[in-house]
């Protein structure tokens, strides 16, 4: 059984890579990597796929950049193409990029079984370019694999069939706990001269935090004024340094010295980092899992989360920017941020989802 693996940027490996290594143990499966190419990553590097124990790529499509138009109509063209010279039997798209969704349309057109991995996640924020890609895939693939019960509640609302449904719990839990023991080696914290649990770690990118220079005035002054209780550590994304330095913003930092702007870092130096640190600020979606898995204190800058088991299950906060520091205080006094156990987030998502592959594709129980 061919089964392509869809993926476009590093999150997306970060997905597919235990689905692949499950699948490579089963005879029946043949996997195959298609790298749409829509995000260049400087960090998709022959180092983070030996991390991740992936074979470079079989199918490269190489659309590169664009509006979500552009990338959206470049994947279509290319992967149509390739679907037409090689049928696969299925086709699994992970995430909400627009490469999943742009795969998940030339494959559902030509007739080939398609199923999306992260399914049944809901901002219902339709401002988010991923919340589109989310309720398409959704609403025409095959296979919905969900991560949480929230996931399942939104399918069956938006009038998806149960049958269609099937929660396997979280697949980036998969890959943290495959790379925990290089995590835990990793000396990132070392050699920034930290200590455990004593220095707060920041990623930003969103628009709604990044793009508006009075709004990013004001959270760069934030993180100065949090800096002078734990030190600040910013690994800073390409958008968001960009913008500070039209911004005439830099001047912030180079007043608040506990505020330490880094280069963006791969998964396994990050996520050193992240074990270690006090507690995290971040707009990202991923982290608030990651944070919620290990217990440590997320306060996340969004009005609204497409993973709203963090918030009543995990260790996530939702929060404005002048909620921050109250939060902060909140964590200092450990008065809040207690973590619960999360079904079906135990590092076993891959074998759950070959096991629906198999009664769903083979028939097999």
């Amino acid at each position: 059984m061919i089964i392509h693996l869809i993926a476009a940027a590093r999150p997306n490996f970060m997905k597919i890579a235990p689905l692949y290594h499950t699948l490579k143990k089963e005879e029946w499966a043949k996997p195959i990597i298609v790298h749409t190419g829509q995000h260049y990553d400087l960090n998709m590097s022959d180092v983070f796929f030996q991390d991740l124990r992936l074979p470079e790529a079989d199918i490269h499509l190489g659309v590169g950049s664009g509006s979500h138009a552009e990338q959206t109509g470049k994947v279509m063209i290319a992967y149509e193409r390739i679907l037409m010279k090689t049928r696969p039997d299925l086709v699994v798209v992970v995430g909400d990029v627009n490469s999943t969704m742009a795969a998940t349309l030339a494959a559902v057109k030509l007739g080939i079984k398609t199923a999306h991995l992260e399914a049944g996640l809901r901002s219902y924020d339709r401002t988010m370019p991923e919340e589109i890609n989310r309720l398409i895939t959704d609403a025409i693939a095959d296979i919905l694999w969900t991560p949480s019960p929230d996931g399942d509640e939104n399918l069956i609302r938006e009038g998806i069939s149960p049958d269609k449904i099937h929660r396997v719990g979280n697949i980036m839990i998969d890959s943290l706990e495959m790379l925990r023991a290089s995590i835990e080696k990793e000396t990132a914290v070392k050699d920034l001269s930290l200590n455990q649990k004593d220095y707060v770690l920041v990623t930003l990118h969103r628009p709604s935090n990044v793009d508006d220079p009075a709004t990013l005035k004001r959270l760069c002054m934030l993180l100065g004024r949090v800096s002078r209780k734990l030190p600040v550590i910013f690994p800073v994304h390409p958008r968001t340094r960009k913008n500070i330095e039209n911004s005439n913003l830099m001047p912030i930092f180079e007043d608040s010295p506990g505020v330490r702007l880094l280069a963006p870092l791969n998964y396994i130096r990050f996520m050193n980092l992240v074990f270690n640190c006090r507690f995290v600020i971040t707009d990202s979606g991923g982290i608030q899992e990651e944070t919620s898995y290990l217990g440590i204190p997320c306060l996340t800058l969004r009005h609204n989360t497409e993973r709203p088991v963090t918030v009543t299950h995990g260790t996530n906060r939702l929060c404005k920017l002048d909620d921050i520091e109250t939060y902060m205080e909140h964590i200092f006094s450990q008065k809040a941020f207690q973590k619960s156990k999360i079904e079906l987030w135990d590092g076993q998502t891959a074998g759950r989802v070959v096991q629906s592959i198999k009664a769903v594709c083979l028939n097999r129980k």
